[in-house]
């Protein structure tokens, strides 16, 4: 007898592809917003200990702000009376993953915003970004996890000065691609010179008032294929959350970075 889904699943696991880890590992001393509380971190705090003549178990309880590490933010964090997270469902947390790769243009200016004419490039290169697609901004920034001063790109001045999103090139993968949503390594998706000139995060809060989803403090994206990969996220099912901690894993035909 044949299973469909049994059989891709075997061809998933084969040696044709690679499953990447997009998220990373958290603990009591990972970082988090300068503006979230001191406090709003405790993670496996111990409510239930080996040895309890009730039932000899460990159980454990998790207190954590909900844009902490990789997380995935809805709507309605930054648009009143959008979406929260209990309006999306088991058949969105599987997107086609486009990767747009901007780390050489980072390297020069570490203010670098990707622009449209970036997009267009990579579909000359890839095909045009489909329909319901993840889009991944790919600049580097993932190796500074979890040093929360080398993620902000602090200065000497006290700056943040860090790579990101153009309205732009959102306004392009929304509009015109109809991508369903973004991602990408820094704890923003504003380029930091675009937050600092605008005074607020106008390229997210026109993300999640379009009504789509964002992924931020991704990782490992160099070793996702630019085309053809699959993005699965997933997060706690907790009712009115802005936004979870997120697992997140592509699924790549073998890459070379």
């Amino acid at each position: 007898m044949s299973f469909k889904l049994w059989n891709l699943l075997d061809e998933l696991k084969s040696d044709q592809y690679d499953w990447v880890e997009l998220s990373h590992s958290l603990n009591n001393d990972s970082p988090y917003w300068s503006g979230i509380p001191d406090g709003s971190v405790e993670l496996s705090k111990t409510c239930f200990d080996w040895g309890n003549e009730m039932l000899d178990c460990l159980i454990q309880t998790f207190k954590f702000p909900g844009q902490f590490g990789t997380h995935i933010d809805f709507p309605g964090h930054f648009a009143k009376g959008k979406a929260l997270s209990e309006e999306y469902g088991a058949n969105e947390l599987i997107f086609p993953l486009c990767v747009i790769d901007v780390t050489e243009q980072v390297k020069k200016d570490v203010h670098y915003a990707v622009t449209v004419d970036d997009i267009k490039a990579y579909e000359e290169k890839y095909g045009a970004i489909p329909d319901g697609a993840f889009v991944a901004l790919y600049t580097g920034w993932g190796k500074y996890w979890p040093d929360m001063s080398a993620l902000s790109g602090i200065a000497e001045d006290g700056s943040e000065n860090f790579p990101g999103w153009s309205l732009e090139a959102l306004q392009y993968i929304y509009e015109v691609r109809n991508a369903a949503a973004n991602g990408h390594e820094t704890l923003d998706t504003d380029a930091s010179a675009l937050a600092a000139q605008a005074g607020d995060l106008a390229c997210e809060r026109y993300v999640l008032s379009q009504g789509k989803l964002q992924i931020e403090v991704l990782d490992n994206l160099d070793k996702v294929a630019p085309a053809g990969a699959l993005l699965i996220a997933a997060w706690p099912r907790i009712e009115g959350a802005t936004g979870l901690p997120a697992r997140v894993f592509a699924i790549t035909p073998k890459h070379e970075a």
